[in-house]
This record gives C-alpha cells, structure tokens and sequence, in this order.
C-alpha cells in the first residue's frame, strides 16, 4: 500500500513539473517526502536498494503524471483557468501544517529558539519566488531551434538550471525555463523528437536526439549537484533549511496566480456557482494534500 502511496504522490509531483509557476519540490515538501528524496538520491550509491525503493515509485508516478494528464491538465488550465489553480494553491498549502510541525522538531533537536535569522532566510527565500512570479519573461512565442555546438551547450546549462530549480520547492523550472527563453525551445525539440520517432524518420531524430539528450543529462547534473547541496544543508544547518523552504512554499500561490490566467477567469463574471465550486475543490485539495503527507512517514516505512 506504500508503495502506492508513493505512486500517487509521484503522479501529483509529474504534472506540477511541467506547469509553468508550479514546483514539483514544493509538492514533495507538501507531500512530507521532500528530505527522503534528497537523501534517496545523494546516497543512491552508497544506499541504492533503499533509495531505488523510494525513487522507483516516484518516478513511475512522475512518468505517468507526465505522460498521462499534462494534456487533461493543459484542457483545465485553459477552460477552468481559476478552478485549476486554487486547487494546485491547495494542494501546496495543504503541507504547510506538516512543514511547519518539522521546523519545530528542528528547533528542539538543534535546541534553538526562533529568531531574527529564521525570519531573514523566510524573507529571502519568498521574494526569490515573488520576484521569478513577475519577472518578464522572453521568448513566449513558438521557437525553433537546430542542432549545433552553441545550442547543444545552451541546453544543456539550461537541463541544469531547470532541473535544480525543480528540486528547490517554491521555485518552478517550467518558469525559469521561460525567464530564460528556452521554455518553447525545449518544447519544441521535444514535440520533433517525438514527431520523428513515431514516423522512423531518422534525418530529424538523429539532430533533435542529440540536442534532447544533452537538456536530459544537464538535468540529471542539475539534480544531483542541487540535491547534495540541499542535504548539506539539512544536515548542517536544518532549522534555517525549513524556514527558507517555508518561504519558497509559502510565495508559491503568487507564481501559480501570476503565471496562470486566474485573475482573468476571477474577473470574467463566471456563474457563483463556480466560484463556489472552486472554493470547495482548494478545501478538497489541502485536504488531500494534508492527509497524504501524514501517511505514515512513507518512505520511511518503505525502506524497512
């Protein structure tokens, strides 16, 4: 049953990746698996049956979430603007109990009180995302992009940027992606590898591969390089860890309302009742997010 916990959580974690203004490491954060993750994968060396078993599950989840519901997701976003994004707002904040009670674990065992430096990282750490929520951001048209050294290298430094981005919560890498104006790129070359794929035409595979390829491995650096940093740090410095994370949780739903056309369904004079309905669906997903975070420290039980 654990497993299928993990399966779900992942699914959740997939779909937010790849929604501009949403951070999968926020969900993990909500989610109560954020520091097994970050464990599981800077010691999937030296530990990999107990990381494989929490990062397998993950990443079933993830793919089919991807796979699966990014299209259905794209539909919502676009005919039910408002509704979508009060329920990603809930399902973020329905972990900020959880969060909150881990930071206060961390003040006992590090035997701290709270002070001037927790409410500094929280500040820091939430204008980081405010200020990504209205940053401009370039390239918002369809790209193209051809294979050559400069471009391969682009994307690559850009797998590393976005993927680090996607395991710091609060941050999106769909959204640093569009700051740095290879959002659409990297869609693009994606849609031609699998246009080219399915047709077995090797002419196009072959460039479009290889400039996949180099984004795929810059997010594999991307996430090992961040992931050690963060376990460093929870295992140096914890209680100013949480309340940096608390920050970057806490200014999510400004990049979730800021990136999204949600303002704009609020004002479009739409029916009360699906305003209410949108109210009730955020109450529904911080419930759910809640409850699942309070699974039996998941990944714990799963490594046993």
């Amino acid at each position: 049953m654990q497993y299928l916990w993990m399966i779900v959580k992942g699914m959740i974690i997939g779909i937010t990746n790849v929604i501009p203004g949403v951070s999968g490491g926020t969900m993990a954060v909500s989610f109560g698996i954020y520091d097994d993750i970050i464990h599981a994968v800077t010691h999937v060396k030296s530990e990999f049956k107990k990381s494989s078993k929490v990062l397998g599950p993950l990443a079933i989840g993830a793919l089919i979430g991807i796979a699966g519901f990014s299209y259905f997701i794209e539909v919502l976003l676009d005919q039910y603007t408002l509704a979508t994004a009060v329920a990603f707002i809930g399902l973020i904040l329905g972990g900020l109990p959880i969060l909150w009670n881990s930071f206060q674990k961390s003040k006992l065992q590090e035997n701290q009180s709270f002070n001037f430096l927790h409410v500094l990282f929280f500040l820091i750490f939430f204008g980081i995302v405010a200020w990504m929520s209205f940053a401009d951001t370039v390239g918002n048209g369809a790209e193209s992009i051809s294979l050559s050294f400069e471009n391969v290298l682009a994307l690559f430094l850009v797998g590393v940027a976005s993927a680090a981005a996607m395991v710091v919560p609060g941050v999106s890498g769909s959204l640093l992606m569009l700051i740095l104006g290879f959002y659409y790129a990297v869609i693009y070359t994606i849609n031609q590898f699998n246009a080219a794929l399915s047709n077995f035409d090797l002419d196009t595979l072959l460039p479009f591969g290889t400039l996949l390829a180099a984004y795929a491995i810059g997010m594999l650096v991307g996430i090992i390089l961040i992931s050690k940093v963060i376990d460093y740090f929870f295992q140096t410095k914890p209680t100013y860890t949480y309340a940096s994370i608390l920050g970057l949780v806490v200014a999510s739903p400004i990049a979730i309302l800021t990136n999204t056309s949600a303002i704009a369904d609020l004002q479009s004079g739409r029916s009360i009742w699906y305003y209410l309905l949108t109210i009730l669906l955020g109450v529904l997903c911080f419930a759910l997010t809640f409850v699942l975070g309070r699974t039996e420290d998941t990944a714990d039980t799963i490594e046993d």
